[in-house]
């Protein structure tokens, strides 16, 4: 089996497991699902933040090793894309307080 068809039966199963929840009532439950969203939307931004700043700091280690004298160049271009994925996590948060 292969990746395409392993992430498509993956993702039909987590659909049709879902699809109860939108058939109850409005108020049943008392769960406010904005809250849960809320969370498993940072979580999800926070990793994908952590993964990309892992992989950023690595790419310029191995370019400064191979070529030392481009070190100002990469630790402009290092920081910059630090702050940019950054800003995923802050953005990700300031969507989820203003939402809730």
């Amino acid at each position: 089996m292969n990746r395409f068809s392993a992430f498509a039966l993956l993702t039909l199963v987590i659909l049709f497991a879902a699809s109860p929840v939108f058939a109850q009532e409005s108020g049943a439950g008392g769960v406010r699902w904005n809250t849960i969203t809320a969370g498993f939307a940072m979580a999800i931004a926070s990793s994908v933040c952590g993964l990309a700043q892992g992989r950023a700091i690595s790419a310029a280690c191995e370019g400064l090793a191979r070529n030392p004298g481009a070190a100002p160049a990469i630790r402009f271009a290092l920081l910059l894309g630090l702050v940019l994925i950054e800003s995923l996590a802050l953005y990700t948060l300031l969507i989820i307080f203003l939402k809730t």
